[in-house]
């Protein structure tokens, strides 16, 4: 075997290689005789098995085989002469050339390896962290909001119009082309007005409103309704107000506090006052962490930090946005760049710049975890996975089964590294500022 192992850079190797056909021929001799050992045959002693006839029975599948151990033995020794650890590459070796001839096999391997990256005083990038402060404004909004979510409404005597903010009493009945819709009535209901409940039109219509008044609502359903059967259609509801209550007089006490603080039972005014300046102040500076520090933190380490990428990774990933893109286009589109090569290598080229700085932050991240010695098990995922299920309505059990099959499982994983790593540099910086 004629051998040339060729480092191209930190992430990068190529082998070229020359594989004799009298070397696929030992190999194939030396796996039929061990098949032959084992090979039930009739008309033969099983482990008496001639070769010839393992051969004839099993051909080109010998020759496959014989051709995949001249591979391994070529990468072997192309990863011994260029002193590269299996464990360091990446996904499989791409062969991109396999030419065969009547005497012999022209190869050439691409190989990604890991790149060893120098993170260098990645605590100099981090930005300044500045501590978030509450005004006594927001504070006493925050209070009064609570204090009013916490009243009850009431109901009002005088004569007076459905108005934004007042809890509607009604019964209502759909229509759809005359026909009664289905699950499209309702009596003695309770709607908020401002809540945006019910399809668009229908508080407004109630707005104005008085009690014992009847109405006729023509509305139209939104194209895009959770509901295909009745999406797009015009519906007509009889609306008949029955009450108007609105909350009753907002009260800021002891008890107020209590209630909003079950766990403290010595709970006051004050007490709640600073428990929610240090809620708003803790909202305001995870905003600032995940919509500024943290994007000018990556943004600092990729400028910063530099190493080569594996262009096997960098092509998956060109793979993977050029998809997405596909995803939305229309059929016309993707058969126009299916007859032209050159549409296909420019949508690809159009996605090389991000596809980079993408695969160059996840090792950066994966490099900043096992130096802050972050990382996030299994069962977090599933954990986190669920609470989105049900924080959006969702079966968790299938959501996370979705996620299995569609292979989203470590991107996930990923992400909350990366979002637990930062905000865990993050967070030294501030307490040293």
């Amino acid at each position: 075997m004629e051998l040339t192992s060729q480092r191209i850079d930190g992430a990068n190797a190529k082998l070229t290689a020359v594989i004799l056909q009298e070397e696929v021929n030992k190999n194939v001799d030396k796996i039929a005789k061990e098949l032959g050992k084992t090979a039930n045959i009739a008309g033969f002693r099983k482990g008496k098995v001639p070769t010839a006839v393992i051969k004839k029975t099993y051909g080109e599948k010998l020759v496959q085989d014989g051709e995949a151990e001249a591979l391994r033995d070529l990468l072997n020794k192309g990863l011994k002469e260029l002193d590269i650890d299996n464990s360091k590459l990446i996904g499989e070796p791409q062969i991109v050339k396999f030419d065969k001839n009547d005497d012999k096999i022209d190869v050439e391997v691409e190989l990604a390896i890991r790149p060893e990256i120098d993170l260098g005083d990645y605590f100099a990038l981090v930005p300044e962290i500045t501590e978030e402060v509450a005004s006594d404004e927001e504070i006493d909004q925050r209070v009064q909001d609570l204090a009013k979510a916490q009243t009850s409404f009431v109901t009002v005597e005088e004569d007076r119009a459905v108005d934004n903010g007042d809890m509607a009493i009604l019964d209502f009945k759909g229509y759809i082309d005359g026909e009664e819709l289905k699950g499209g009535s309702a009596e003695d209901f309770n709607l908020s007005i401002g809540s945006g409940q019910f399809i668009p039109g229908f508080e407004d219509g109630v707005i104005g409103m008085k009690v014992n008044e009847e109405k006729k609502l023509e509305l139209k359903f939104p194209d895009e309704y959770q509901n295909p059967e009745i999406a797009g259609k015009d519906v007509i509801f009889d609306v008949k107000l029955k009450e108007i209550q609105t909350k009753g007089e907002v009260v800021i006490d002891d008890e107020l506090a209590k209630k909003v603080m079950p766990e403290d039972k010595e709970a006051t005014v004050e007490s709640l006052k600073e428990k929610t300046k240090a809620d708003i102040e803790s909202e305001k500076a995870s905003k600032k962490y995940n919509e500024e520090y943290k994007p000018q933190l990556v943004e600092a380490l990729l400028e910063n930090v530099n190493f080569d990428l594996p262009n096997l990774v960098v092509e998956q990933e060109i793979d993977m946005a050029v998809n997405k893109r596909a995803s939305s286009m229309s059929e016309d589109e993707i058969n126009e760049i299916k007859s032209d090569r050159s549409k296909l290598d420019t949508l690809r080229d159009e996605e090389r710049q991000e596809a980079r700085k993408s695969v160059k932050a996840t090792f950066i991240v994966d490099a900043l975890a096992i130096a802050e010695g972050v990382s996030v098990k299994e069962e977090e995922v599933t954990q986190t996975i669920y609470y989105e299920a049900l924080m959006t309505g969702k079966d968790p059990e299938k959501m996370l089964k979705d996620y299995t099959e569609a292979g989203y499982l470590p991107a996930v994983q990923m992400a909350m590294v990366e979002d637990r790593v930062l905000s865990k540099i993050l967070d030294s910086k501030a307490k040293k500022a």
